[in-house]
């Protein structure tokens, strides 16, 4: 029964890159945590703001290593959620609901907002957003092409 769940979900490797179209993001280096169960975006400022009644959130964060470029983005707050990391440490965070682009595939996730600037990947993708839609093999990376041009957004 597995095998036949499995022959009908993409491969994909423990890194690729993504994009989120939402947020003006068209290429992303993630990482794919089964381990995880939500999906993680580092900023670098978040504030929030009321529109129209509801709140929203208002961020910043840099997409690029080589030459980083800063793109501000904003997104109505989903909900404040307690987040456990890796080290058992729990934290209230921001989450937002974005589009993922991914394998050719388009899908909402949730996405909570903190800071990865320790991480070597500005976004984690967790087994809430994989669950159904992808298989990933630890022994493969970078197996999908990027979303857009790497000029646009650069690595």
């Amino acid at each position: 029964m597995a095998d036949l769940i499995s022959a009908r979900l993409v491969t994909l490797g423990w890194r690729e890159r993504l994009a989120l179209p939402q947020l003006g993001i068209g290429m992303l280096k993630a990482k794919l945590d089964t381990g995880a169960r939500s999906s993680s975006l580092h900023v670098d400022t978040l504030e929030e703001f009321q529109h129209d009644g509801a709140t929203w959130l208002r961020f910043t964060m840099h997409v690029g290593r080589r030459h980083p470029l800063e793109v501000c983005c904003e997104a109505p707050a989903l909900d404040r959620r307690t987040v456990t990391d890796t080290g058992g440490r729990r934290t209230e965070r921001w989450f937002i609901r974005s589009e993922v682009l991914l394998a050719g595939q388009q899908f909402s996730v949730d996405i909570n907002l903190t800071d990865r600037r320790h991480m070597l990947f500005p976004m984690l993708l967790g087994r809430s957003a994989l669950h159904g839609r992808f298989a990933v093999d630890p022994a493969l990376s970078y197996t999908q092409s990027r979303p857009l041009s790497a000029a646009a957004f650069p690595a």
